[in-house]
């Protein structure tokens, strides 16, 4: 059990390192809210969602899941249209005003779910490295009592990592926030969203 422990949390240690769409937006958030608190809405929903995601993969479900054709592409248009939304609602945004406070900013923590969850369940980037990278590594063990192990290390380094990006982002972030363009990152973003909706729809409708 101690070696499938070890194994899962370095193996989800390095898939969860890069900073994309979900690490940025939590970092992000942490860096907006006045009170660090203010972020956990984004912290909570990203690290149930990859659980959810986890526990499917070591499960096996995961793999039966996306061999449905039908369930596949529903799954598909429902996340290329939702993200395709988000960006389309991030390039809207205006920057906050004359008053430069950065907290007014901040989103609300409904928002934060509704964004976190898209960005973690529809991301192919997660999809891929949790159904299939963690999900094929789990299948090297055969006792239960290992691939549960490997499967709370797994989601173990989620929830530390997601939590220590808030706080790193409220620590250190918001005076670069300040001090650039809103609106140009909310750009950016938006433009993030629509690349990965594209990458989605590759992915999913090549999925043999």
């Amino acid at each position: 059990m101690f070696v499938a422990f070890i194994h899962g949390f370095l193996l989800s240690l390095g898939l969860i390192l890069p900073i994309g769409m979900q690490n940025g937006f939590i970092l992000t958030q942490g860096a907006l809210h006045s009170r660090w608190s203010g972020s956990l809405p984004a912290v909570i929903t990203a690290s149930i969602c990859d659980t959810f995601l986890i526990a499917l993969a070591v499960l096996g479900v995961s793999t039966v899941a996306l061999h449905i054709t039908w369930l596949r592409y529903t799954f598909g248009a429902i996340g290329i249209v939702f993200l395709l939304y988000m960006g389309w609602s991030t390039w809207r945004v205006k920057n906050a005003g004359e008053s430069n406070e950065i907290s007014s900013t901040a989103w609300t923590a409904k928002r934060q779910i509704g964004f976190t969850s898209s960005v973690s369940l529809l991301n192919p980037h997660a999809l891929i490295d949790t159904l299939a990278v963690i999900g094929g590594s789990a299948v090297a063990y055969t006792a239960w009592t290992e691939r549960i192990a490997f499967g709370i290390a797994s989601a173990t380094v989620s929830w530390l990592w997601f939590l220590g990006l808030s706080i790193a982002g409220h620590m250190v972030g918001k005076v670069a926030l300040r001090n650039s363009s809103l609106q140009a990152l909310n750009r950016v973003s938006a433009t993030m969203m629509w690349l990965s909706a594209v990458y989605l729809g590759y992915v999913i409708y090549s999925f043999k």
